[in-house]
């Protein structure tokens, strides 16, 4: 065999060796599936931020999926079909009213009993009419996350007033806790509190942290946890916060609480060395037609 023709050989076995080699890496990488389509907080920005962070220095691959055409598009949400492939599906999702094909990939996701992970509204993430096929979804935060089935209600899940803000603190049963490695004992979010008491977050949950408001427009609010673990009957693992508001993503505590949150999700340790604070500067808009 002609010399030149065994190097073009090589070279070839060469390449097809490496590139095997990169999709095995390739695939060593969890993938976080996000899905947004909240109305107010601005998911569908502050989300693929996070998602970048994640693919630059803390070796995840991502996919943020948002509704179509823009937030307030409340029966689209593209491309759900990703969850199939997701290792964690990372849910900031607020009265959707999503068709049955769509709604059948969440589900077949959360029976699988896979990680789930949501902000805030993900707690009224469906709102559909009353006699509605799909009206069961409206409690789907109980299902999956431990939360209130939906807002008001039999559970009262109501909030502070949008003036209102909360002092967070780390609850003292749970400072050892890995998921608050870098999370400082108190700071302080502009997310109005969420009443979630005293049903939920239901019982086997973990709570993390407790959240104490700050000018409420009622004075009784009393204190509620703002973030926790749970294993749900599905038997995936849950963490859920009531916190989202775009400028939560601007305080570090609560950065390091959502990369901490994320890895062990998917069972991934703790990263020991923080990559830095993220600049993520998405202003609230609340919600615009």
């Amino acid at each position: 065999m002609p010399r030149k023709i065994c190097l073009f050989l090589v070279l070839g076995v060469l390449l097809g060796t490496l590139s095997n080699a990169t999709r095995a890496q390739k695939s060593k990488k969890p993938l976080v599936v996000f899905v947004a389509g909240d109305h107010e907080y601005g998911g569908e920005q502050t989300l693929p931020l996070l998602a970048a962070e994640l693919e630059k220095n803390y070796g995840f691959r991502t996919k943020v999926i948002k509704s179509y055409p823009d937030q307030n598009a409340e029966k689209n949400i593209p491309g759900l079909e990703a969850l199939e492939e997701a290792d964690l599906a990372v849910f900031f999702l607020r009265w959707r009213q999503l068709p049955p094909d769509q709604l059948a990939s969440i589900e077949k996701y959360m029976k699988a009993g896979k990680p789930m992970m949501a902000f805030r509204t993900t707690t009224h993430a469906f709102n559909y009419p009353k006699g509605h096929e799909s009206e069961a979804w409206n409690a789907f935060a109980e299902k999956a996350f431990g939360a209130p089935p939906g807002w008001g209600g039999k559970a009262n899940h109501t909030h502070c007033g949008h003036d209102c803000s909360t002092d967070v603190s780390i609850i003292a049963a749970e400072a050892k806790n890995p998921l608050l490695t870098g999370v400082a004992p108190t700071f302080h979010v502009r997310s109005w509190l969420y009443k979630v008491q005293p049903d939920y977050p239901v019982a086997g949950a973990t709570w993390l942290l407790m959240g104490k408001a700050v000018n409420p427009n009622k004075t009784d609010f009393a204190d509620n946890p703002v973030a926790w673990t749970w294993k749900n009957s599905f038997g995936g693992k849950v963490f859920l916060t009531t916190m989202g508001h775009p400028e939560d993503f601007r305080v570090e505590s609560f950065q390091h609480l959502i990369i901490n949150a994320i890895h062990w999700e998917v069972g991934k340790k703790i990263p020991k060395k923080w990559k830095g604070k993220m600049d993520i500067q998405v202003p609230y808009r609340g919600i615009v037609q």
